[in-house]
């Protein structure tokens, strides 16, 4: 009895954003979004691998995917900021529908090419540039800020979530002889017009300033603003280089896979879901401590093991070592963002919390950018010695980030001690 009294209080707690009505619906229009996304990368990696059977195409994909997103992003946050929130999400997620739609009947049709999936890349990451930090910036805008890592750790639940089961299904759909890819491409074209009804039924809301202004003076006043307050500026690099160079593994999941284990579309699709595992486990443990204190350290601990995931990757000699190794690193990779998030947005201002989250998307932009030449390093050097390499880079920005945060509290701490003295001394 005291066991589940005890268990109550701390699910309660783990979903508390899920009690606000208009939360609840816009993490439901996440859900299926997701799922339809996570889909189509599946879909796309295992495309590219079949028309080119090359780690350089599957880096070009997402290289694709990342430069729309560097250049566009940074106007996502401007329009986050200044229009409604639920406008932006409608029309975001509209272009990932028709990006779906659209590559289902090129693939049924049987005339898909290489540049077909590049234009797909193009258009997600134009839809994502928007649809991320208009749905951050909404989600603090219905839970307050008093909830705000609840509420952004459980956007992630429901992203994390779907990768559970979506990747693994979309590889399963792909591997049957009368679905197929495009018929896996039809399913994810439905997942994201639920999604869009979802988001209709939203209750639209007024921006809270609609006043036309110079969007590049307002992508400079969030640089400007990041820059100047020194925290928020590490948070920001630091994301940054960790997702660039550790989540990239993701890219090269097929080429591992089918690459080096000889393996099919079905355990691209497992070792795909694996990571959601992981991130799912932890998820609702850190639900409930995402708005306390220690989440700094957690997010440290985090990105470590997030990077030590990927060097054993690197070095993991069967698919199935493979398959649990993603998991932790799902677990790492769920904690790192939902705490360097939730720690940027609650150093912000209401009105900079979109262009704020812009520049942390920009990370997933760089994660793009860097798949075109990790994957010619990869043909280069092998793509076990590759993913090594990205490891070791991913803790180590990690581990300049604690430090230089150790350096700055050592600092503050002794500032405060002499400051005490000198008051003491008088007396």
């Amino acid at each position: 009895m005291s066991s589940d009294s005890s268990r109550r209080p701390d699910l309660s707690a783990a979903l508390s954003s899920l009690q606000v009505p208009e939360y609840r619906m816009l993490w439901w229009a996440g859900v299926f979004s997701f799922m339809s996304v996570q889909g189509q990368f599946v879909l796309r990696g295992l495309l590219a691998w079949d028309l080119t059977e090359s780690e350089g195409a599957l880096g070009m994909v997402y290289l694709v995917f990342g430069l729309t997103m560097l250049v566009t992003t940074p106007f996502g946050g401007v329009v986050a900021d200044r229009f409604a929130k639920r406008s932006v999400l409608l029309w975001s997620q509209g272009l990932i529908f028709a990006a779906a739609a659209m590559m289902s009947l090129v693939v049924l049709t049987d005339v898909v090419t290489f540049w077909m999936l590049l234009m797909a890349s193009m258009a997600q990451g134009l839809a994502f540039a928007f649809y991320g930090p208009a749905r951050v910036a909404m989600a603090a805008e219905l839970v307050g800020r008093e909830q705000l890592g609840n509420a952004i750790t459980l956007s992630l639940l429901s992203m994390n979530g779907t990768r559970v089961f979506a990747p693994a299904l979309a590889g399963f759909l792909a591997g049957i002889a009368f679905v197929g890819i495009g018929g896996a491409y039809v399913l994810s074209a439905v997942m994201s017009f639920v999604s869009l009804v979802q988001i209709w039924r939203l209750p639209h809301r007024l921006a809270a300033d609609a006043t036309p202004r110079n969007p590049f003076t307002e992508i400079r006043a969030g640089v400007g603003y990041v820059n100047s307050d020194r925290r928020l500026r590490r948070i920001v690099v630091s994301s940054f280089f960790v997702i660039m160079f550790g989540f990239n593994y993701v890219a090269f999941i097929p080429a591992l896979v089918e690459g080096i284990f000889d393996l099919g579309d079905t355990y691209v699709g497992l070792v795909s879901s694996a990571s959601a595992i992981g991130a799912v486990a932890v998820s609702l443990p850190l639900a409930a401590k995402a708005d306390g204190p220690g989440g700094q350290r957690i997010m440290v601990i985090s990105g470590i093991g997030f990077g030590a995931g990927v060097i054993l990757l690197g070095l993991a000699p069967t698919i199935w070592l493979s398959f649990l190794v993603v998991i932790g690193i799902g677990g790492c990779t769920t904690a790192f963002q939902s705490l360097s998030n939730t720690l940027a947005l609650s150093t912000s201002s209401d009105d900079m919390q979109g262009r704020v989250q812009s520049l942390m998307q920009l990370s997933f932009a760089g994660f793009g950018i860097a798949a075109a030449p990790i994957g010619a390093l990869a043909e280069a050097i092998g793509l076990r010695l590759t993913l090594v390499i990205m490891g070791v880079i991913t803790a180590g920005t990690t581990v300049i980030f604690h430090l230089l945060e150790r350096r700055d509290a050592s600092t503050a701490d002794e500032m405060r001690a002499a400051g005490s003295s000198a008051v003491a001394l008088p007396k």
